[in-house]
């Protein structure tokens, strides 16, 4: 059940995030950075912190209560949006050129394996914690090249169609990545010498659904509100053609050559903000 849970929440999370690294390509400029930030909240907060510690809260040790250093685990949720925030905005500047995106990717999926790292750190239980160095390094890899293909997806994925495929490829790619990584560990359970200090899990539900909740809703509507690609085309084409005006009266001319919408003239049916115009 919490396998399922996880991915749909990872998906989702993915699938937010690259509609916003969407209209940060389309509005560019300073603007892109408001949208890359909420891109990193959504893919590093939800799509991959929020899916770790959904996962974690079905992982279970015969014989040993598990309790959560709640700093600790507040960091690892820092630690995943930071580097998803940072790896977004390094490929944002370089585009697909591979210094910036696989040095985006190498990143940004060490980061991930990190927090991933940090969060099981987080675990208190009565019992001994080891790993299986060779499964952990795999699970770092599994994060590098799934951070990779995130990277590229929010530089050239575009339509409805298309940005859930690849929300739901990159959830498979980090679910994966976590449950090789929880495979690496290995718990020796004895009896404890003392009460296990930090908080149940079940402490941290309610806030975390309150909060994914609040933050998933306001980025969901950001981009609901937000103009559309075709009207904001539509409103750049009528500003163009509003500077050709000033020098030539015919469409024809170096600003509307060849441009078949342009040849109707007019005002596109929305303004800048997707409003009717009257």
């Amino acid at each position: 059940m919490t396998l399922l849970l996880a991915y749909g929440i990872s998906s989702v999370g993915s699938m937010l995030g690259l509609l916003l690294t969407s209209r940060a390509r389309l509005v560019g400029g300073r603007e892109a950075r408001f949208w890359l930030a909420g891109a990193a909240v959504a893919i590093g907060g939800t799509g991959i912190w929020t899916m770790h510690f959904i996962a974690m809260m079905g992982f279970a040790v015969q014989g040993t209560m598990i309790r959560y250093d709640m700093p600790l685990t507040a960091a690892s949720a820092a630690l995943a949006v930071a580097v998803v925030g940072a790896g977004l905005f390094m490929v944002s500047r370089g585009g697909e050129r591979a210094p910036y995106l696989l040095g985006g990717g190498v990143l940004t999926g060490v980061g991930v394996a990190g927090m991933h790292y940090l969060g099981m750190y987080a675990m208190n239980m009565a019992g001994d914690v080891s790993y299986d160095p060779l499964i952990v390094a795999l699970s770092v890899l599994i994060a590098i090249a799934a951070a990779t293909v995130a990277l590229w997806f929010t530089l050239r994925v575009r339509g409805a169609v298309k940005i859930g495929g690849a929300a739901l490829v990159m959830g498979v790619a980090v679910t994966g990545m976590h449950y090789t990584g929880m495979y690496a560990m290995s718990v020796h359970a004895h009896s404890p010498s003392a009460p296990i200090p930090g908080a149940p899990a079940i402490d941290f539900l309610l806030p975390l659904i309150v909060g994914i909740s609040v933050i998933t809703m306001g980025l969901l509507l950001a981009v609901m509100l937000s103009p559309s690609e075709k009207e904001m085309r539509g409103e750049a084409e009528f500003l163009a053609r509003l500077e050709g005006r000033g020098g030539m009266e015919d469409t024809g001319g170096p600003n509307g050559r060849g441009r078949p919408e342009n040849r109707g003239g007019g005002a596109p049916d929305v303004d800048l903000f997707g409003t009717p115009r009257s």
